[in-house]
This record gives structure tokens, sequence and C-alpha cells, in this order.
């Protein structure tokens, strides 16, 4: 985790996101900033289905994407849609610990039981179902995850600040993240 920057004060945040988005979400849910009255969304944030997770911010603020791990590569033409028609120039990826689309190999059989069991699924169809979908929908360790997915997304929208961050479901606060190329100054 050492890759990760609590933002306990405004002078934690990073000197590109600052006076951005991306510092006022931060402001926003870790610094209790006062909610600003918004009348047109500012970001794009793509988060985790994970129904552990709610940002604090206000109205208006953001478009919000949710997906098994935060994974916008089957969401894009609802991201171009927020840049294109939202006017959004921001985006905020937002990964999480104990993310449940980490090593969904072993979460195989309670998988397929529960499409059985609670769905009532043919089993071979459920094996078939997981089979199929779960490589397109594992992630990996969640910082490498996002991390790929913001270069991803940097090379195909290269106008647009994508800034990876990281939602710890232990005290409920959001990370920054170092990144490789250490362009990331306070």
């Amino acid at each position: 985790m050492n890759r990760l920057v609590e933002v306990r004060a405004t002078e934690d945040i990073f000197n590109e996101y600052k006076d951005t988005p991306i510092g006022l979400l931060l402001e926003y849910h870790n610094l209790g900033r006062q909610y600003d009255s918004i009348t047109k969304a500012q970001l794009l944030v793509g988060m985790c289905m994970d129904n552990r997770k709610s940002l604090k911010i206000p109205d208006n603020f953001a478009y919000i994407l949710r997906s098994g791990g935060g994974n916008l590569r089957y969401s894009e033409f609802k991201v171009s849609y927020a840049i294109a028609i939202g006017g959004v120039k921001v985006i905020a990826l937002i990964a999480h610990n104990n993310c449940g689309m980490v090593n969904l190999v072993s979460k195989r059989e309670n998988f397929i039981d529960g499409l059985v069991n609670t769905a009532g699924w043919d089993r071979e169809w459920a094996e078939e179902h997981f089979t199929h979908f779960a490589p397109m929908f594992e992630i990996g360790n969640e910082i490498d995850f996002v991390l790929s997915e913001a270069k991803r997304l940097r090379n195909r929208y290269p106008n647009i600040l994508i800034a990876p961050l990281y939602y710890n479901l232990d005290d409920n606060l959001l990370y920054l993240i170092k990144e490789d190329n250490e362009k990331t100054e306070k």
C-alpha cells in the first residue's frame, strides 16, 4: 500500500488535481467541504458496483458509472457520451480494497451454485456463463488494474484528465495513487 497517499488536508492533493474536479471530489469526500450548488456535472466517476462504497458529493456533481471492479472497457460508449454530450473533461477512476472481481476463479463454484440455486439456471449454462465472462471481468490486483485502466483511457481520450483513486473500505476515504511516472507532486 506504499503507492497510496492519504488526503487529510488540501495540501495532500497532488498539484495536477488541485483546482480541478478531482481536487473538489477529494475535498467533498475526505475533507467535508461544504457542498457547492452544482447545476452541471463536473466529472465522470467510474467505480465498482460494490454496495459498500458511497461518495460524499453534491447533487449534479458527477456522472457515475458503476461496474464490477470499476472496469469501463464495456462502458466506453457511456464514457464517450459523458464527454461528448455532457461536456465532462475529467474522469475519476476509483478502485477499492477487497474487490470481488479479484481472483474470480476462486469464486467459480459459489458463482455457479448461486445462479443454479437463486436464479434457477441450468448448471451447464451457469458454468458456460462463468467460463465465458470471468476472464473479461477479472481485474487482478485493484491498484494495478486502476492504473492500467487510467493509462488505457488516457490513450483513448488524450485531452481528458484521468485520475486513478483508491477507496479504502476500512476508513471510507479516497486515496491518491502514486503512479510510476512520478508526475504526482504535491
